[in-house]
């Protein structure tokens, strides 16, 4: 079996589809058929049920296309840390973050980075929860910061961030802070919330804040981004409940008051895959 057996796989098992598959790696459709049947041989399993009008993976090519995905992101991985390690670095750190970790968290760890590992670069990519742990499984991110209650096993979980919460108003806005006494004062406005995409188990905290309060929320928009939520705040379309921490690092025209009297909390944590083998993430990990 050769590396370009399972770029080839890959391809197929992506598009479900010889034509599109070959045309994507400029081969013939014979070819790649020819290619496919003797990877199947070389391991003595079908990988795909195909006949005129469908293909479809097997359940031991859905198996094999998890474990080439990756096989090829850790080949990439490698590849991306001799180019690094050639020109006198460390290596590279690839984190992904939600947009919340960039107003306190990642600054501090950059600066940590910075002034202790200064031979270490970084690829940060802000993505979903889900995201992140599925590309950290997949070696495609060493490093992520997500508002999970729990990760696969496979994964390590720390804590990084304690946050209360805070309802976030117009700037002009009628109550001001001392006279905020319960989120029920809010019952008959509408509410913006961060959607269920951004962390279910986020949203679930969020509607328990409302049912604490008796009332259920008028809800008139959704978004999986703070800006996005802060805008339209701003311009009179709602108010959000949102981590308190998020009033950092933004310039609008809008009020963050802390939620009086509820037990609900929120936590940042960081996550990573124990045998990860990159270099540069085992020097980071302490700083985190």
């Amino acid at each position: 079996m050769e590396l370009r057996h399972l770029h080839y796989f890959k391809a197929v098992a992506e598009e479900l589809n010889y034509r599109k598959a070959a045309d994507r790696l400029f081969i013939s459709q014979p070819g790649l058929s020819r290619q496919i049947k003797q990877l199947e041989e070389l391991l003595g399993v079908q990988l795909f049920e195909r006949d005129q009008k469908h293909v479809e993976l097997t359940v031991a090519g859905a198996f094999l296309k998890e474990e080439v995905d990756f096989v090829l992101n850790h080949l990439e991985m490698t590849r991306s840390q001799l180019k690094e390690i050639s020109e006198g670095r460390v290596g590279e750190l690839r984190i992904g973050f939600l947009g919340s970790a960039a107003n306190r968290v990642l600054p501090e760890l950059l600066a940590k980075l910075n002034k202790n590992q200064p031979l270490i670069t970084t690829n940060l990519e802000e993505l979903s929860n889900s995201v992140q742990v599925e590309m950290i499984q997949k070696d495609k991110l060493d490093l992520g910061f997500v508002r999970l209650a729990t990760v696969p096993d496979d994964l390590e979980r720390k804590s990084v961030l304690k946050d209360t919460f805070s309802l976030v108003v117009p700037l002009n806005h009628p109550i001001q802070s001392q006279d905020f006494h319960s989120l029920n004062q809010f019952s008959e406005e509408p509410f913006i919330l961060f959607s269920s995409d951004y962390s279910n188990y986020y949203f679930e905290q969020i509607m328990g804040i409302y049912k604490d309060a008796g009332f259920s929320p008028k809800i008139r928009h959704k978004s999986v981004h703070a800006l996005t939520i802060f805008r339209l705040v701003e311009n009179g379309m709602g108010v959000a409940i949102v981590p308190s921490s998020l009033k950092e690092g933004y310039d609008l025209k809008v009020r963050f008051m802390e939620i009086p009297g509820i037990s609900q909390f929120t936590e940042l944590s960081a996550i990573w895959k124990p045998n990860n083998r990159n270099p540069a993430l085992q020097r980071v990990l302490g700083m985190v």
